[in-house]
């Protein structure tokens, strides 16, 4: 009972509260990556594994951009080029190149093991989830531990949100 507690707790708490708003945006953009993946590939079968997976992953740049963006950093209005769309758009393009190891990779597994399409489509998906979830922890490693990189736009949006939990009413 006391684990779930601390869970709890930690979850309310401003670093917990970071951690869980980044997860829920890298959990959506990957499902918009694996439903446009899917379709592009496995339904419609219109590009080879690699093309369909940066196009796929492309695709659900939009959404992440606009998810931390709006939701997790609590910014709004217009973009600042230097602070938030270049620093942005360079790593979904590093998360991109890992991903198309991934698919490559699948791509070989596939022929070699003579897979038919359902198996292939199969395959790749699962390549696709594991470089994101690969690269995911990469960036977290990267930003939170060797650097203890930290976003004041974004602290200063949670610290006001907790406040005004402080003060208002339960």
């Amino acid at each position: 009972m006391s684990l779930i507690s601390d869970a709890r707790t930690w979850a309310h708490s401003h670093e917990g509260r970071k951690l869980i708003r980044y997860t829920l945006s890298s959990v959506i953009s990957t499902g918009v990556s694996f439903l446009s993946l899917l379709l592009i590939f496995g339904v419609f079968h219109l590009w080879g594994e690699v093309t369909s997976t940066v196009i796929a992953n492309s695709i659900a740049t939009v959404p992440s951009y606009y998810l931390n963006r709006s939701w997790a950093w609590g910014k709004s209005g217009r973009s600042h080029l230097t602070r938030e769309i270049i620093p942005f758009w360079s790593m979904a393009a590093l998360g991109i190149f890992v991903s198309v190891f991934g698919a490559s990779f699948a791509k070989h597994l596939g022929n070699a093991w003579h897979l038919h399409h359902l198996g292939q489509t199969a395959l790749v998906l699962v390549a696709n989830i594991l470089s994101f979830g690969i690269f995911w922890v990469l960036k977290l490693l990267l930003f939170n531990r060797l650097f203890h990189f930290e976003l004041e736009e974004f602290d200063e949006h949670l610290t006001h949100e907790e406040e005004q939990e402080h003060i208002a009413p339960r």
